[in-house]
């Protein structure tokens, strides 16, 4: 079994030294698919950013493996639309500066960018503006990014909430094959829970009474999920 690249250790997470979830304990691997399941406000995004070291551990400890590499596809751009860059040159910054991440520029920039676009199937929109872009092709590029970046662990938050369900299983198969590709861990947060039946070898249950760690199946058997997500499961 390969090392793991993240491990938390009685993790807590929030804000102003208080915490918002139960102590989190569980190692991330190369080339996992984690599915995080949680409802509106129960700290999904809170844990991810604490994490990435946007915000400060509240108590326990987290250990990442030397020089690991991370990205972060977020629920909205951050980016900022005045600027009139390219899908592809979105894709390029990665190169340059990084985003959660530093690399330095490389040699094969076009041949890297090119490769990464194809893999997620944004070839037909990378030359538009960023900002032209519908809400669904965005999350392609930003994907691409992570591809580009060569991300050893991968956070994305609800990156098929504006896709219909085609689009958002065509987006999901990308994201396994830079997982199957790359061998990157790959984080997805989303509410449908069809992502953790179809894709997910591990899942993560977050809430504030309660955090499980699991494979699906088990998550979707426990007595506090089988509640909070009655309707769903119907």
């Amino acid at each position: 079994m390969a090392e793991p690249l993240l491990r938390c250790e009685k993790l807590e997470v929030g804000y102003g030294g208080r915490p918002v979830l139960p102590p989190i304990s569980l190692e991330i691997r190369p080339g996992e698919f984690w599915a995080v399941i949680g409802r509106n406000g129960s700290g999904k995004s809170t844990w991810f950013k604490t994490i990435l070291g946007m915000l400060p551990i509240v108590g326990g400890q987290l250990h990442r493996s030397h020089g690991l590499q991370m990205g972060y596809v977020p629920q909205r751009s951050a980016f900022d639309e005045i600027y009139p860059l390219t899908g592809c040159e979105v894709v390029a910054q990665a190169l340059d500066r990084g985003w959660s991440f530093i690399r330095p520029r490389s040699l094969h920039r076009h041949d890297e960018v090119h490769h990464a676009v194809e893999l997620v199937g944004a070839e037909a929109f990378a030359d538009r503006p960023f900002r032209s872009l519908s809400e669904g092709q965005k999350q392609r590029i930003l994907l691409a990014r992570l591809v580009v970046a060569k991300a050893q662990v991968a956070f994305l938050d609800e990156p098929t909430a504006a896709m219909d369900p085609v689009a958002e299983e065509e987006a999901l198969a990308q994201v396994d094959r830079i997982r199957q590709e790359q061998g990157t861990a790959v984080l997805v947060v989303s509410h449908n829970l069809n992502v953790a039946r179809h894709h997910a070898h591990r899942a993560i249950y977050l809430d504030k009474e309660q955090v499980a760690v699991g494979t699906p199946d088990e998550i979707f058997s426990l007595p506090v999920f089988q509640t909070r997500y009655a309707e769903a499961l119907d």
